[in-house]
C-alpha cells in the first residue's frame, strides 16, 4: 500500500505517470508510449485505489495531510534516523529537517520523536 501512496503523491506533484515496481514489460512499454504521446498513465492498482478513494471521499487525516517532504521526514525519523542523518540523506540543512519535524508533530498531534517512530510503526511507513 505504501507504493500506491508514493504514486498518488507523485501524481499530485505533477508526474506524468506511475507504475508498480513489479510491472511487466508490456505494461512499462504501454506507459512509456502513453506518456510520450502527452497523456498520463497510472497502474491499474493505483487507478482502483484512487477510484475507491474518490467514491469514499473524506477529509485527509494523519500522514495523508502531510506534504511530500514532511512525509519523507516522517518516514526517515520513523526508521529511527536522527535529524542529522535525515538532513544528510535528503541533502538539506539540519534546521530545515527540524522545521519539517515540528510540522509533522503538529499535524499528527504528536510530541516527541519516539511518538513519530511509534506512529510510523503503527502505519507501516518504515519501508
Amino acid at each position: 500500500m505504501l507504493e500506491e501512496e508514493f504514486g498518488e503523491r507523485a501524481l499530485e506533484a505533477g508526474a506524468a505517470g506511475f507504475l508498480h515496481k513489479l510491472s511487466m514489460m508490456d505494461e512499462i512499454l504501454t506507459a512509456v508510449r502513453r506518456v510520450c504521446a502527452g497523456k498520463k498513465y497510472i497502474s491499474p492498482d493505483l487507478a482502483a485505489r484512487l477510484m475507491e478513494k474518490r467514491l469514499h471521499a473524506c477529509p485527509k487525516t494523519g500522514h495523508e495531510a502531510l506534504s511530500a517532504r514532511e512525509f519523507e521526514v516522517l518516514r526517515l525519523l520513523g526508521k529511527g534516523r536522527t535529524v542529522s542523518e535525515v538532513a544528510a540523506l535528503l541533502n538539506i540543512s539540519v534546521k530545515t529537517v527540524s522545521t519539517y519535524r515540528t510540522r509533522v508533530l503538529e499535524k499528527l498531534g504528536l510530541h516527541t520523536t519516539a511518538e513519530i517512530i511509534r506512529y510510523a510503526l503503527q502505519h507501516k511507513l518504515q519501508n
